[in-house]
C-alpha cells in the first residue's frame, strides 16, 4: 500500500469526507468515550459503520448518499459511501484514514467489472491496514483483525485487482456515478469501473 498525499490530506475533513460536520463530530465522540488506545477507537468505528450502517443493495434501501453526513443521517450507503463515513469518523477522532479500492467482477466471473471501495487506517503499531466495512452477510466476512487483514472480497481472476494507492479522497469516478445515479437501481445497473494503468 501506497499513500499518495502527504499525512495532513488523510486527518482533513472535506466536501465528501466531512469529518468536522456536527453530525460526525458527535458520533465520533461516543464511539471514542472511554477507548483506552486509537487501535480500540478504530475498531469502535469500524463496527459502527459495518454493522450499523446498511449496505444500501444488500437491504435495497435509498436514498443514494455520497457524503459522510448523508451516509451518517440516512443510515445508509453503498461501499463506496460507507468508507466515507469510516474516514469521516475515524479522522475527526484525530486518526488518519484513507480509502482504498479494489476492482472486482460484478457477476463473480468475467465482465462486467466494478471498483470496491473500502478503507485503510494508519495504526501506531502496525501502519497502514485495510478494513472494510461494507457490511457482512452469507459469504461476506469481513473483520478488524490488525496486523492481518480480513476484507469482504478476494481476488478470483486476472482482470481483478488490488489497487496499491491509498487516496485521500474518493476517486473522480466513484463520486461522480455516486452523485449521478439518482438512485439505488441506477447506480448498480452502472457500477463505477476503472481498470488499472496498463490494462
Amino acid at each position: 500500500m501506497k499513500p499518495v498525499a502527504p499525512l495532513s490530506a488523510y486527518l482533513a475533513s472535506s466536501e465528501h469526507i466531512d469529518a468536522t460536520h456536527p453530525l460526525i463530530a458527535a458520533r465520533a465522540q461516543t464511539l471514542a468515550a472511554g477507548a483506552g488506545d486509537e487501535r480500540e477507537v478504530a475498531a469502535r468505528c469500524f463496527h459502527f459503520v459495518r454493522d450499523e450502517i446498511r449496505h444500501s443493495w444488500d437491504f435495497r434501501q435509498g436514498p443514494l448518499t455520497c457524503s459522510a453526513s448523508a451516509v451518517l443521517r440516512h443510515g445508509t450507503g453503498y461501499c463506496y459511501a460507507k468508507s466515507h463515513l469510516l474516514a469521516a469518523l475515524l479522522r475527526a477522532n484525530g486518526i488518519a484514514a484513507g480509502l482504498c479500492y479494489q476492482r472486482l467482477s460484478v457477476n463473480d466471473s468475467g465482465p462486467p467489472y466494478c471498483l470496491h471501495g473500502l478503507n485503510a487506517v494508519l495504526l501506531p503499531e502496525h501502519g497502514w491496514y485495510r478494513l472494510d466495512a461494507r457490511g457482512n452477510k452469507p459469504g461476506v466476512a469481513a473483520h478488524f483483525t490488525p496486523p492481518h487483514e480480513a476484507l469482504a472480497f478476494a481476488l478470483r481472476e486476472a482482470e481483478e485487482c488490488d489497487f496499491a494507492e491509498i487516496w485521500p479522497e474518493p476517486l473522480p469516478v466513484v463520486v461522480e456515478a455516486l452523485l449521478s445515479a439518482g438512485d439505488i437501481e441506477t447506480l448498480h445497473a452502472a457500477l463505477p469501473d476503472q481498470p488499472p494503468q496498463g490494462r
